[in-house]
Parts: structure tokens; C-alpha cells; sequence
């Protein structure tokens, strides 16, 4: 859907015309699925979300979900961070971080912007700036450039993926900073999510990214498992995590 709903309705839309055994959906955002959901089961199509939810009042809208627990991804990573701090000695209040998020209303942006906010106030963290980069690298350049100029203490960007990582990484290098996981030393360290973009996998191994959560990606074996229930007229777990 090229990262538009509105793509994302016309397909279903389309798929509902052709009348299409099953769709599988992985919305852009949590909201407003409700009137196209309830079209598709009107047409008596299944629905399987994968990936990120869909916020609904009525959850029989769609059969079942599969897709990660973004909130745990988090936690994680953040408990790796404050595990490094204690480790290397550094005083939990002199890290100043940033969050580049990832699309406003996403699952995944949703839950790993609340696992670091958590994690801000339990270990009393400096979070200066949360801004939007789209899970895109292009975007994660220009949010990473534009935080570079309005602070001077950034030493850990907490971005929302792998393809933001890159493009700060690309922003920093370009300020004439230094990336890595030294921070006592000067270097700005780079936590990304995901760990399914080969350069950001490349970039752990040079220590241009310190550390990833991953997100297993390998949503279509279970979809297959679920669309088989239903094929056998069984009932497919409503929530099923990757």
C-alpha cells in the first residue's frame, strides 16, 4: 500500500469485487478499518491482520491477528540499555536520548514508543525529542539532521527501525560524529528494532548499531496455519505472536 491507507482501502475493495477466498491485511495504522472490515464480512471474506492491529469496537470484524509484541520489543531494548549503562559505570541520568518513531498510530510505533517512555521514567533517563520518521530511511535522515541541530548532548537515538537506524547513521556521519556504542567517549549510540535489513545487521558487526530487538518477520507460516483452520471450519486463535 506504499505506506497509504488509503491504498490499503481501495484494495480491499477491489478484493471484495473479485470475490477473494481470504484477505490478509497489514494496516498502515490501528484506525479506521471498521466500514471496510465490516464490507468484507458482509461479502462472507475472512479477514486475517498481520503485523501491526486494527483498533475495532467489534473484534468478530476480523478472524485472527498475527504479528509481534512491539511493547515486549521494547522493553528489551531498553533493559539492554540500562543493563550497558550499570555494566560500563555511566550514570543513568547523563543519557539524552532521542526517539525516531515510526508511523503515528502504527502497532509498532504505538508499543515502542510506549516501552521507552516506560522505561524514561523508571530509570530516569533524559528522552529530549520524540519525532516521526515513517519507518522510512529517507525520513530517519532528516529527522536525525534536524535533531543534530537543535541539541549538542544527543548520545543515543533510539529508533523505531532498521531503515530509520541507517538514515540517522547517515545523518550523524554527516555532522562529522562519530557512531558507535562508546558514549563516554563521544560517540552517539545508534538502538534500532527489527534486525531484518541486512546493513543494519552489518552495522552491529562494525558497532555503528549497538544493539537490536528483534522482530521476527515470519508471519506467513502461521498465516497459512490459520487460513487451513478455517478451510476445516475450526477456529484460528484470535491473537497469535510471532
Amino acid at each position: 500500500g506504499q505506506q497509504q491507507q488509503a491504498n490499503q482501502i481501495m484494495a480491499i475493495r477491489k478484493f471484495i469485487q473479485q470475490d477473494v477466498d481470504y484477505i490478509v491485511l497489514a494496516p498502515v495504522t490501528e484506525t479506521g478499518w471498521e466500514t471496510f472490515l465490516e464490507e468484507a464480512r458482509s461479502a462472507n471474506i475472512p479477514v486475517i491482520v498481520i503485523d501491526r492491529q486494527v483498533a475495532v469496537s467489534d473484534p468478530t470484524l476480523f478472524n485472527s491477528w498475527v504479528g509481534s509484541d512491539f511493547e515486549l520489543e521494547a522493553k528489551k531494548a531498553t533493559a539492554w540499555l540500562h543493563q550497558y549503562a550499570v555494566a560500563k559505570g555511566i550514570a543513568e541520568d547523563s543519557l539524552h536520548i532521542v526517539n525516531i518513531q515510526g508511523t503515528i498510530g502504527a502497532s509498532a510505533q504505538i508499543g515502542r514508543t510506549k516501552g521507552l517512555q516506560d522505561a524514561v521514567v523508571t530509570y530516569g533517563w533524559n528522552l529530549l525529542a520524540e519525532v516521526p520518521g515513517e519507518f522510512t530511511q529517507a525520513k530517519g535522515k532528516e529527522a536525525m539532521s534536524t535533531l543534530l541541530k537543535q541539541y549538542d548532548d544527543i548520545n543515543v537515538v533510539y529508533c523505531e527501525n532498521d531503515n530509520e537506524a541507517c538514515g540517522a547513521i547517515e545523518a550523524i556521519e554527516a555532522a562529522g560524529k562519530k557512531v558507535g556504542s562508546n558514549i563516554t567517549d563521544g560517540d552517539i549510540m545508534v538502538i534500532s528494532f527489527d534486525g531484518v535489513k541486512q546493513q543494519a545487521i552489518d552495522y552491529v558487526l562494525e558497532d555503528k548499531i549497538a544493539c537490536i530487538a528483534e522482530c521476527n518477520p515470519l508471519h506467513g507460516p502461521r498465516v497459512k496455519a490459520a487460513i487451513e483452520l478455517l478451510e476445516e471450519g475450526k477456529t484460528p486463535d484470535k491473537l497469535s505472536y510471532v
